[in-house]
């Protein structure tokens, strides 16, 4: 029992200190805990402060932008009360000044009616005062007639006749001082246009001949050009459509055609094969083949960028093409893609001095020419084939008759067409432009002195200025001052009905008087 009874109170001892030992741990539990929630406390206090704060300057910043977003809309609605205020005095301003024009025009409607009122009642007058003259005619010419013994048509013949040469030399002096009053306003508003557009325009002019020559680094390789009995040359001859001649020439070879797309074709080809170093038939026929298809890409390259260039577009790829075989033809030694691209640019600048659009002016001088570098074979002029193309590939109509009318094969129908021409004929007339043919240059002189030469009274006559103008010395004796401007004037008019020339050609007529005396 006694055992029992110490192992009971051991048992409900061991009981008694866990119990307290737990409610010591509840306490301090419970301390940790309300320190824990105080801090906690603490902390949500603060956060709460902080949140608040930034609420705070977000609510001001907000409102800070939203008083300047105000205040902005505030100054456009004021900006845009001003605008309406100004438009509707200005259209206040334009009513007053519409009632007072239509007021005017009242007027002037009512002066014109008593005008129109006025004049008939004076041609009535006039009609009347006519029928009388007419009578009083008739009367004098009876008398006049019974008196002179000859008939109204011979006298009228006679008047005719005598007053023939008098009225020709006034009408000649007449036509020449309105000629002159004309030359101090138009002629010299069209000389500035015109010069101020050649002064801003100036393009390299590049004289093609119909021979290429083709430089090597030494002439073992004519032989291997040549080939074994002369296959390479002739089968590169047959491939590119051009003479090539080896000659003793040192370090060149000489490509012959008229054709200068042949002998670029013919120029490159012989570059790759040389580079290469493999020179037989195949591989000749394998180059001149990818060299055509380059050449081909090339062109359509060189028409895009000169459109581009020029501020051309939305132009139908085919015109490109057109554009950029110019590249390889030439006229009198001119470059007909330069001249194209000078004539572009003459016609822009001109057209912007005239007011019209140059956009549509530099279209129509760029592919005034493009007639020239036809597809096959054509017997139409370039001018009207260059028109049938620009038809064909949608152009507007200005252009296609611009292009049609620049050497007058049609009938010009807009403003553009004359400016296409002027603008082609100063680009080719320009000195060192083309080259002329010596035989041509000296038949064209010594028409001009013929022509001259023709008339009577004519002693002598030079064309001088590269037949830019045309001396002609007249007698004093058969040739008076009036008959020196008459003389003058059917000169130039038969040299532009007769002759074709470049630019313009001036005729002087010279009437030297020489009094003559000896003494003894």
């Amino acid at each position: 029992m006694d055992t029992l009874y110490f192992v009971i109170i051991g048992i409900v001892s061991l009981l008694l200190g866990y119990t307290i030992g737990y409610f010591v741990k509840i306490k301090v539990l419970q301390r940790k805990a309300e320190e824990l929630l105080k801090k906690t406390q603490n902390e949500a206090e603060m956060l709460k402060q902080q949140k608040m704060l930034e609420a705070k300057e977000h609510f001001l910043s907000q409102k800070a932008k939203f008083d300047e977003e105000t205040k902005q809309r505030e100054e456009k609605v004021l900006k845009q009360e001003t605008r309406l205020k100004q438009f509707e005095l200005s259209l206040n301003a334009t009513k007053e000044d519409l009632q007072k024009k239509l007021k005017l025009y009242e007027l002037k409607k009512k002066e014109v009616q008593t005008l129109k009122e006025n004049l008939s009642i004076q041609i009535e007058a006039v009609e009347k005062k006519k029928y009388e003259i007419e009578q009083l005619y008739l009367e004098q010419a009876k008398k006049l007639e019974s008196i002179a013994g000859i008939t109204p048509q011979q006298a009228k013949e006679q008047i005719i006749e005598s007053m023939k040469e008098e009225a020709k030399a006034e009408a000649q002096a007449y036509i020449s001082e309105i000629i002159e009053q004309a030359k101090l306003s138009a002629n010299e508003e069209a000389k500035k246009i015109v010069i101020k557009t050649i002064q801003r325009v100036g393009s390299d002019v590049a004289a093609n001949n119909s021979i290429t020559v083709f430089h090597i680094e030494n002439d073992e390789i004519k032989g291997r050009i040549i080939g074994r009995e002369g296959r390479n040359i002739r089968t590169l001859e047959a491939a590119t459509g051009v003479e090539i001649i080896v000659d003793d020439t040192p370090e060149a070879i000489v490509l012959s055609s008229f054709d200068p797309l042949r002998r670029e074709v013919a120029r490159l080809s012989l570059n790759q094969l040389v580079i290469d170093g493999r020179i037989h038939p195949a591989r000749i026929e394998d180059i001149v083949a990818k060299t055509k298809k380059q050449l081909e890409e090339e062109i359509l390259e060189v028409g895009k960028k000169t459109c581009l260039d020029l501020g051309i577009h939305n132009m139908h790829p085919q015109l490109m093409r057109f554009v950029g075989k110019m590249k390889y033809r030439s006229s009198y030694g001119q470059n007909l893609l330069q001249h194209s691209i000078e004539v572009a640019k003459l016609c822009g600048i001109m057209a912007a001095e005239l007011g019209l659009n140059p956009k549509i002016a530099k279209r129509a001088g760029l592919l005034h020419d493009i007639g020239k570098v036809p597809e096959e074979e054509t017997e139409t002029p370039h001018a009207l084939y260059g028109m049938q193309l620009a038809e064909k590939y949608n152009e507007k109509q200005q252009v296609c008759n611009a292009i049609g009318s620049h050497h007058d094969e049609i009938e010009m129908d807009n403003l553009y067409a004359p400016l296409v021409q002027v603008c082609d004929a100063i680009s080719g007339a320009r000195p060192g432009a083309r080259r002329e043919i010596v035989e041509t240059y000296a038949k064209r002189m010594q028409d001009l002195e013929q022509l001259a030469m023709s008339y009577k009274g004519v002693t002598k006559s030079f064309a001088i200025q590269a037949g830019r103008e045309l001396r002609v010395i007249v007698s004093s004796d058969d040739i008076s001052d009036k008959e020196s401007d008459i003389l003058a004037y059917e000169i130039a008019h038969r040299i532009q009905k007769e002759m074709t020339y470049p630019g313009q050609i001036k005729i002087t007529v010279i009437r030297e008087k020489r009094a003559i005396n000896y003494a003894k």
